[in-house]
């Protein structure tokens, strides 16, 4: 545990009054530090990670994400959801935690020197995990756990497609602690990286088509929606079944919810197909994480790291489609050392 000095008042934090490209609508600015009661814990933020549900509440698009995110303008000024760090005050309701705690969770407002949550959203950091490590295991590691914990069992043949990205790089670990034989599909220079984290199977998906293929899996999660439901059900087995995980890109106004709606249509019609499937973080799936994580089944992929100043770029780079595994934006530590002795 970490002895921690005073909370200051005001903190550095990116924040947005509007929504549309990250270079035009982020900036950093001084707000005031957030301030905890009842049951709630200020997190000092080493380390956020970045997911593409950040994109669709920072950019506004599709359009009908807002009713989530807010019809005018973000109803949270302050970006970002998965972060890494240390506790430095603590609600008179609070009873788990303590000031000093290395945590990692989720929260509103990551993209800050500071953050503010109810204390269930944190859960011990991973001792051998660095904050960047830490921050990575958020929303898409959470996702990847509920979409995989279920379904496959020991033994099944599961193809992951769309495997070197945030979610996917989690999906194919957790599918493998989940005694499953895995097939990754990813581009060319991803490859390596796949089979590093544990795919038995790897599919070049620039020179190799899986649904044309004669293997067949008892479970595929598509990451990657770049085949129809229809032709990506053909690599199923008899009793396999298809999760579709895509529904934060498309037109500019509704995404791809004519994909989402034939999903929850096809979902009745055949077995063959899971339902569309809405993920939000909570407590358990960060603890069973965190004990994947210590027992050496799971380890957080980074692409890169940006500093915080820095967080309209690395959102961009997440908007490009191609980042291989998590980007995690690094908050500056240079007077960490004033604030903090070691216990």
């Amino acid at each position: 545990m970490t002895a921690v000095a005073a909370v200051p008042t005001s903190m550095k934090a990116i924040v947005q009054d509007s929504y549309g490209r990250p270079d035009q609508v982020l900036r950093l600015e001084t707000i005031p530090v957030p301030v905890a009661t009842g049951d709630e814990v200020v997190v000092r933020v080493h380390a956020a990670s970045i997911h593409v549900g950040d994109l669709v509440s920072i950019q506004g698009e599709p359009v009908i994400a807002r009713l989530a995110t807010g019809l005018r303008k973000p109803r949270n000024r302050v970006p970002g959801t998965d972060i890494a760090g240390t506790v430095v005050a603590v609600g008179n309701a609070v009873t788990g935690i303590r000031t000093g705690d290395e945590v990692f969770g989720w929260c509103a407002g990551a993209f800050a020197e500071y953050v503010c949550a109810a204390e269930d959203h944190f859960v011990p950091k991973p001792a051998h995990l660095s904050f960047e490590q830490a921050a990575a295991v958020g929303v898409s590691a959470s996702a990847a756990l509920q979409l995989l914990r279920g379904r496959v069992r020991p033994g099944q043949k599961v193809l992951i497609n769309g495997a070197s990205g945030g979610l996917g790089s989690f999906a194919v670990q957790i599918a493998k602690a989940l005694g499953a034989e895995v097939t990754a599909v990813c581009s060319t220079s991803n490859m390596g990286t796949v089979r590093s984290l544990g795919a038995t199977h790897v599919i070049d998906y620039t020179t190799d088509d899986f649904t044309l293929g004669s293997e067949r899996y008892d479970f595929i999660l598509d990451n990657a929606a770049n085949h129809s439901l229809s032709r990506t059900r053909r690599a199923l087995t008899a009793d396999g079944v298809l999760q579709s995980n895509n529904g934060t890109s498309g037109g500019r106004w509704f995404g791809t919810m004519s994909t989402v709606i034939t999903t929850a249509i096809m979902s009745r019609l055949t077995r063959r197909q899971a339902g569309p499937s809405i993920k939000f973080p909570r407590r358990e799936d960060s603890v069973a994480l965190k004990s994947l994580i210590e027992a050496g089944a799971v380890t957080p992929l980074i692409d890169r790291t940006y500093p915080l100043p820095e967080t309209a770029r690395a959102v961009t780079y997440v908007g490009m489609g191609h980042a291989r595994g998590t980007v995690v934006v690094t908050v500056d530590t240079t007077d960490r050392d004033k604030q903090e002795t070691t216990s």
